[in-house]
């Protein structure tokens, strides 16, 4: 396919809101959580940035809109915004599904780094555009062409397109979420299949493992892998599935490769098409994405064995305000996080917080009082990020 890559002039909109942006970064506060508001024609898409108290309240601080559109929707699994903390690249990155467009913002200034689009087939128009990176490149699975794309990260937070590869799941189905540890990008496919590709050499290289899940198998299609984590040594990947249940499954990726995946249930209701391991990876953060609920399980790092948890109580403003929960984010990157962020898919749409205790094999997850906290930038929000990132 043909390559074409493309940067955009500085709007003097945005130098305004890189100059806020300094002062904010350099107030004292640390820790942010940052939105892809994912907006549809004909407004402006762009990232809302939240700062984090050291109580852990979000109070809204600023917009960017470089321009280019969301769609307002798409899979809860991919990770539509990412954020990395490297010296030199401060920056968060984020998707424009209907432009195709992968945007790289300097988290100092506000300054945009890049606005990247891959081949000129390269599209998420109708389900959006996952990412997952490491320290070298961004990769983007635009769900439309079922292609990856590779992108090399430059200073400043530059994108430079590489090449894509074609994907498709065992029955045909779309790409979905990504995930990464070392050489292995690990993907879902909507269709109940995984795979995982080796990337040491920058560009995905498929390993040969693509296989249906054991959930899949056993439900005769009723459940699929959506969302996807990895531990922090490589050893596990976890999925959580889209599912009339709450299913997640645990694959053994030490040899570089899937194994049969390990199924449990959680009892957060109905999906989990979002989860997030803990910073001490002690609980996974379970969403029932049509349940209005979080739940905590707690998981073996050792073993990858989930055992049940704790789950919240119905979070505020379920029908009335929003219709899905969708991803998550952490107020800290130790201990258990702390607090636990998620999206809600409304318009406007906003952002619970939900407080975690856990103490002696037992946990409590506690929606805050001011909760939620509003988006109002966002008709369809279903993806956030922390800054810093967690760890691993």
């Amino acid at each position: 396919m043909k390559a074409s890559f493309r940067f955009l002039s500085f709007r003097v909109t945005i130098l305004l809101l890189g100059l806020c942006l300094t002062s904010i970064f350099a107030s004292g506060v640390d820790h942010y959580v940052i939105t892809n508001d994912d907006v549809p024609p004909n407004l402006l898409n762009g990232i809302s940035i939240y700062s984090i108290s050291p109580g852990g309240q979000l109070t809204y601080q600023e917009s960017i809109r470089p321009g280019g559109y969301g769609i307002g929707g798409g899979y809860f699994g991919m990770d539509r915004v990412l954020t990395t903390n490297m010296p030199g690249y401060e920056c968060a990155y984020f998707s424009e599904a209907f432009d195709g467009f992968i945007v790289g913002v300097v988290l100092q200034t506000g300054a945009v780094g890049a606005i990247a689009s891959g081949s000129s087939g390269d599209q998420g128009t109708t389900n959006g555009i996952g990412l997952a990176l490491n320290s070298q490149y961004l990769y983007a699975s635009f769900s439309d062409s079922n292609t990856i794309g590779t992108f090399q990260l430059q200073p400043g937070c530059g994108l430079t397109f590489v090449n894509d590869i074609s994907v498709a799941g065992l029955q045909g189905g779309v790409i979905d979420a990504m995930a990464i540890h070392g050489d292995i990008l690990v993907a879902t496919f909507g269709d109940g299949s995984i795979a995982s590709f080796n990337i040491a050499g920058g560009t995905p290289v498929p390993n040969g493992d693509e296989q249906n899940s054991s959930a899949y198998n056993s439900s005769q299609g009723a459940t699929y892998p959506s969302a996807i984590d990895i531990t922090a040594d490589g050893h596990f990947a976890i999925f959580g599935d889209t599912s009339t249940a709450a299913v997640v499954e645990v694959s053994d990726i030490s040899s570089g490769l899937l194994t049969k995946t390990v199924v449990y249930q959680s009892t957060t209701g109905i999906n989990s098409s979002n989860i997030m391991l803990s910073p001490d990876e002690t609980l996974l953060y379970v969403v029932g994405t049509q349940a209005d609920r979080l739940g905590a399980a707690y998981f073996d790092k050792k073993t990858g064995k989930v055992s049940p948890g704790c789950l919240s109580n119905f979070l505020n403003g379920y029908v009335q305000n929003y219709s899905y929960l969708a991803g998550l984010s952490l107020a800290t990157n130790t201990g258990t996080g702390d607090q636990v962020y998620i999206a809600e898919f409304g318009s406007p749409s906003s952002i619970a917080e939900v407080r975690v205790t856990s103490l002696a094999g037992k946990c409590s997850l506690r929606e805050a009082p001011n909760s939620p906290v509003s988006d109002p930038y966002s008709p369809g929000l279903l993806s956030i990020a922390s800054y810093p990132p967690r760890s691993f």
